[in-house]
């Protein structure tokens, strides 16, 4: 990874830690962070990021980051990966979704969509910042070409699955609106840990994104997320859930499932804290008037 491509993700990190929280204490109690996403219930509103070939980590990486999201009670991510792949996550009994590359050949993404719904997933999508190489020109990943999509070819790839489709990728109101425009169900707020440099970061972003979807699509926040008051500061800026994807590979190489479980639990713990600092006692309260920009 060039040091021009570790700007963006640096400039993620520096923008987490400039966000500051006011603390309220009277009348708080105990949260619940219990949240229900495209009509399933999970315990956290932590869910795994959309990794690929976690077997370069761990042994059947791609199933063990999956068992641990299910005992965690926690959503699962996927991103590239074989049939045989999507249909071992979803045996473990996770609830995973299934996010497609922008393959040149649309054919192969919906062969891709119909793999997932015969799996099992709860939901498809696509992975639309990934058309373009990390240099320049078309992207080629593990050998397969990648193409920017049009309004309409994404709009057929959301008519032609029964499951709810999720865009990651979006960065800008632009897109955003275009997702609804085509009846994605949910948005992946995301730079893809610094695919280009100078990138907005996610949470500067966000809040225009949330005003612009108004409530009518499922807005998760990807990059740079490591802890529960990283979480919690996504959640009070209108995301509706947060993906975990770099601070799970260390625990999932030591101890499988466990360790991914056990992170995911650490991370929700943590964000459970903030909420009990801040008096919020479920997710839905949280809100932005708990945030200060640091200008000091």
């Amino acid at each position: 990874m060039s040091t021009d491509r570790m700007d963006s993700n640096q400039i993620t990190r520096d923008y987490f830690d400039s966000l500051l929280i006011e603390l309220r204490h009277i009348d708080s109690e105990i949260p619940d962070t219990g949240i229900s996403l495209f009509g399933e219930q999970f315990s956290m509103p932590i869910a795994t990021a959309a990794l690929s070939h976690l077997h370069r980590t761990a042994p059947d990486g791609m199933t063990k980051m999956a068992e641990g999201a299910r005992q965690a009670g926690a959503l699962c991510f996927s991103g590239m990966g074989e049939a045989d792949e999507i249909q071992s996550m979803c045996a473990t009994g996770a609830k995973v979704i299934k996010i497609i590359k922008p393959h040149q050949n649309n054919d192969t993404v919906f062969a891709e969509i119909r793999d997932a719904e015969a799996a099992g997933a709860i939901g498809v999508g696509m992975d639309i910042d990934h058309a373009f190489s990390w240099r320049e020109g078309y992207d080629v990943c593990e050998g397969l070409p990648m193409r920017p999509k049009s309004l309409e070819e994404m709009r057929s790839f959301v008519a032609g699955t029964r499951l709810p489709f999720v865009v990651k990728g979006v960065l800008s109101v632009v897109d955003a609106k275009k997702c609804l425009e085509i009846g994605a169900a949910g948005i992946i707020v995301s730079h893809h840990h610094g695919i280009i440099s100078h990138a907005v970061p996610p949470l500067m972003a966000l809040p225009q994104i949330v005003e612009a979807v108004a409530g009518r699509m499922t807005i998760f926040v990807d990059c740079g997320v490591e802890s529960g008051m990283d979480a919690f500061k996504a959640l009070a800026l209108g995301a509706d859930a947060v993906c975990v994807g770099r601070p799970i590979m260390p625990p999932l190489k030591e101890n499988g499932a466990e360790g991914v479980r056990d992170k995911l639990n650490e991370i929700n713990n943590q964000l459970k804290i903030a909420m009990e600092r801040t008096a919020f006692t479920s997710l839905d309260q949280i809100d932005s008037s708990v945030i200060y920009h640091r200008n000091f």
